[in-house]
């Protein structure tokens, strides 16, 4: 997956202090805006799209979208991580969003996302991913990037494994939500390995 690809023109600077706009050829992965919390609200709502994450809340209460997209500039700002909303290109609809959560010092980061119910198994969550793949290898330089998921979820692992990212192990029964332990499957890749396989 090249990099320019998946990114648009002006817009590709990471060091610029707005966040960038990245393109894939279903999906436009832009900042989100004050006017997405209602649309935010009633995907991540669904309790079934809160129960394939570790973050989302349920009930996803009024107040709570808003207060998740007013932290998002300052988060890139500090680059500390950075959140865009799926977008599909041909309808303008926002159906998800997936993000990085980054460890300067270390400089790595965590790939998370969510896709609303309605458009599952429909490949948007391997297009996004291997957007934000690109970008943090060649728009932020990073050196490693993981994942993981809930063992009962693995349409996720087939995400990541789609990107070319090494199961790298299982974390026994450390998830607890709603009354029950999961298991956690983490997946990574490393700089050195995303450019081998681009090659």
């Amino acid at each position: 997956m090249a990099y320019n690809r998946f990114m648009t023109d002006e817009r590709t600077t990471a060091s610029a202090s707005a966040q960038p706009t990245l393109s894939t050829d279903r999906l436009e992965l832009r900042p989100f805006a004050l006017s997405d919390a209602g649309r935010v609200q009633r995907l991540a709502g669904d309790r079934q799209v809160a129960l394939t994450t570790a973050n989302i809340p349920h009930p996803y209460e009024d107040g709570m979208a808003e207060e998740w997209i007013n932290k998002h500039a300052d988060v890139w700002e500090e680059r500390a991580g950075v959140t865009f909303a799926m977008e599909l290109r041909k309808t303008g609809e926002v159906i998800g969003a997936i993000g990085l959560r980054i460890v300067r010092q270390h400089q790595r980061a965590e790939i998370g996302y969510w896709v609303g119910r309605p458009w599952w198994s429909k490949g948007y969550a391997t297009e996004a991913a291997g957007a934000i793949l690109a970008f943090a290898f060649e728009g932020l330089g990073l050196q490693r990037v993981y994942a993981a998921h809930v063992s009962r979820n693995p349409a996720s692992g087939r995400v990541m494994q789609k990107l070319g990212m090494s199961h790298e192990g299982r974390f026994r029964r450390h998830f607890y939500r709603w009354g029950r332990f999961d298991d956690l499957e983490y997946y990574g890749i490393l700089r050195s390995e995303y450019f081998s396989v681009e090659d």
